[in-house]
């Protein structure tokens, strides 16, 4: 087991090395450039040599990213052009935002997922299982962006039982403030695991060691808890591992459609700015999220199956 977390955690090298590599040449291959952001389309010719110069994108490519990768490995990732602030305080004020409105909604949408699950495979094809299913297929058929306008103008604006925006000053008010965004991206989230675990409850039901389980007598808490649910969360906490990326897109939406002072609605701006360290140091920083949510999943999945560590 110990080899084998050693051998994820030395797979991580080469997938962030190639996240820096993509970051970099995609960010210059955006439309448009920092020096007409920052000076408008009838800037000077000296001024828009100037700002170049001190942006350094005057140089090659190849020395650009030699420059980057020092950036990278000092720490040092340069100043937010349009801001004014160093890369590094944005992250650690706005990364915190999504990655907690992250974790509520992967939460949330777990809470929900797994008693459902077990309900609608249990009483499959019943009324109860119909139901399930034909409730989260109303919220997964419909865009983040929309069901997240629907709960804001319902539960914020008429009933006034969340607020409109915002993400308050302390532990509690960031839970209020963010329950209802992290419960918009929850809801997609929760019909795919729902889906995926009922699956996976109905095959593992009929196996032939849950059957001698229960001749043995066993109770059924008991071979529900340790034998079904254990082997039917493989699949499922794979599939959630895959799905933390899409939650993080997710984010950028809904910390919009809210006005949550996130990184998804830093990156957007920095991207119509054409600010390139701040889009480069905020990609890197989810990428880096991401590449140890993938790596959890893969601990939580040897726990749960010895045999994957093999």
């Amino acid at each position: 087991m110990s080899l084998f977390f050693l051998r994820r955690l030395i797979q991580l090298i080469p997938t962030l090395a190639f996240i820096l590599v993509v970051v970099f040449v995609l960010v210059r291959l955006l439309p448009g450039d920092p020096t007409s952001a920052i000076l408008g389309d009838r800037a000077l010719d000296a001024d828009v040599a100037r700002i170049n110069h001190d942006l350094g994108l005057d140089r090659s490519i190849p020395v650009q990213f030699v420059l980057f990768l020092k950036a990278v490995a000092t720490g040092n990732l340069g100043n937010s052009i349009t801001l004014k602030l160093p890369v590094t305080t944005l992250i650690a004020q706005r990364l915190p935002v999504t990655v907690m409105l992250t974790v509520m909604a992967a939460l949330m949408s777990l809470v929900m997922a797994v008693p459902l699950a077990f309900v609608a495979a249990l009483r499959r094809d019943e009324l109860a299982d119909s139901a399930i299913r034909g409730t989260f297929q109303v919220g997964l058929s419909m865009p983040v962006f929309y069901l997240g306008l629907i709960l804001l103008t319902v539960f914020g604006a008429r009933l006034g039982w969340f607020p409109v925006g915002g993400y308050g000053d302390s532990f509690g008010e960031h839970i209020y403030h963010l329950f209802l965004p992290a419960f918009t991206l929850a809801l997609s989230l929760a019909a795919i695991l729902m889906r995926n675990l009922r699956a996976a409850i109905i095959g593992v039901v009929g196996a032939e060691y849950v059957v001698f389980a229960r001749s043995k007598g066993i109770m059924p808490g008991v071979i529900l808890m340790r034998h079904v649910l254990r082997s039917a969360l493989i699949s499922t906490v794979s599939l959630f591992g895959l799905s933390v990326g899409t939650l993080l897109g997710g984010a950028v939406i809904t910390e919009t459609v809210f006005a949550i002072p996130g990184a998804g609605r830093l990156m957007i701006d920095s991207i119509y700015g054409r600010d390139y360290p701040v889009v480069q140091g905020m990609t890197m920083a989810l990428a880096v999220v991401v590449s140890l949510t993938f790596f959890l999943t893969d601990v939580v999945e040897a726990w749960l199956d010895p045999r994957v560590a093999r």
